[in-house]
């Protein structure tokens, strides 16, 4: 058996009758490219740790006390440690030869409910009202400016007259800092009378769990089944999580697999609406225009231009609805540059975070990120 059967095929293991499929047999990387690869990522991380730990100390403004990761260190024990103690140990013995064995359906529906429960306990280390009910109500957060919005189409259109800082009603940080689709979702759900932040953290929640079925099923779509079951453990269990429980980055993060899950399947509707989720991400985040890099990527490893040009169709027509509601993309992307400079960020020193970025992306994907592209 290859390394690469061992890596993407938990079945072929247990076909064997001598080996077992084991968290192990498809954890540990097996080809010198892979061990190179992981030690790599692991030295990146340790090097930005140690730089950071080193830069904060002598005063240089980093804004990131547990750099390369914005925030600080503050270990600590809460209501949903048991649980994600429990839960990771549950999917590192049974969750291979379960994601061998389950029937596809059922898989998807065993992935999407392990990797909530697993965000859901990481969140409740904080307890549930630090964790969850009052995450999303802080005067950086979205939620602060729900009650501001009285006119939906009045909000779109002036949305960009409020994003620089030192002016009346500016918009609060995370919502100047982004296009008006966060702040349109949570404002939605206030006037569907789901407000408050227990909704809020609770559709944003399940909204992001959906990043554990669209991987699997971008990776049978793209590749085979086999790799597409191998992969279900380790996206229940992504590190990330502890971020997207609970922040409007599950929000984003949902979205945007869903699309290009959608996209991968080269169907027409499909497609379409795999664009329509893609073009709602653009207007959720500027960050996530990198997702284009992926669908692009889909297209080509699916030959499928046709799924391309549809996509690229339903993303335009989100695209439209905002511009025509007075809302272009660029004219905010501009303002939140301007935004930024504004700030103490601003001074964050651009040769740390080339490769602290790096460090921070490892970290939030995983270390292995860097040995599965090898």
């Amino acid at each position: 058996m290859s390394s690469y059967e061992v890596l993407t095929d938990p079945r072929s293991a247990l076909a064997e009758g001598s080996r077992t499929t084991t968290f192990a047999a498809v954890l540990l990387p097996s080809r010198r490219a892979q061990l190179i690869a992981l030690a790599t990522g692991a030295l990146l991380i340790a090097a930005t740790a140690i730089a950071g730990v080193a830069l904060n100390r002598v005063g240089v403004p980093l804004h990131a006390d547990a750099a390369p990761l914005f925030g600080f260190l503050h270990p600590h024990l809460g209501p949903g440690t048991p649980l994600a103690v429990a839960l990771a140990i549950a999917v590192v013995v049974w969750g291979p030869p379960l994601a061998a064995r389950l029937p596809w359906r059922g898989l998807l529906i065993a992935s999407y409910a392990a990797a909530l429960a697993w965000t859901v306990s990481l969140a409740l280390v904080d307890g549930w009202r630090a964790g969850i009910t009052e995450r999303l109500t802080d005067w950086t957060e979205y939620l602060h400016d729900v009650p501001r919005v009285h006119d939906i189409p009045a909000m779109i259109g002036g949305f960009t007259q409020h994003v620089l800082a030192g002016q009346p009603h500016s918009w609060t940080v995370h919502v100047s800092g982004h296009p008006p689709g966060a702040l349109l979702v949570y404002t939605w759900l206030d006037r569907l009378g789901l407000g408050g932040g227990t909704w809020a953290s609770v559709v944003t929640l399940l909204v992001g769990a959906l990043a554990a079925v669209a991987v699997p099923v971008t990776v049978r779509a793209l590749h085979d089944e086999r790799a597409a079951r191998a992969v279900v453990p380790f996206v229940v269990l992504f590190p990330g999580a502890v971020w997207m429980g609970v922040s409007a980055d599950g929000l984003f993060t949902g979205v945007a697999t869903t699309g290009i899950a959608l996209l991968a399947l080269r169907r027409a509707l499909p497609s379409l609406l795999g664009g329509l989720s893609l073009g709602a991400a653009l207007f959720l985040s500027y960050g996530l225009t990198l997702v284009t890099v992926i669908a692009l990527a889909v297209g080509l490893i699916n030959r499928s231009w046709r799924s391309l040009l549809i996509a690229a169709l339903g993303a335009s027509v989100v695209a439209a609805v905002f511009a025509a509601f007075g809302f272009w993309w660029l004219d905010g992307y501009h303002l939140v540059i301007q935004r930024y400079h504004q700030g103490d960020f601003a001074q964050r020193p651009y040769a740390y975070w080339v490769f602290g970025n790096l460090g921070a992306l490892l970290l939030s994907a995983g270390p292995l990120t860097a040995a599965a592209l090898t």
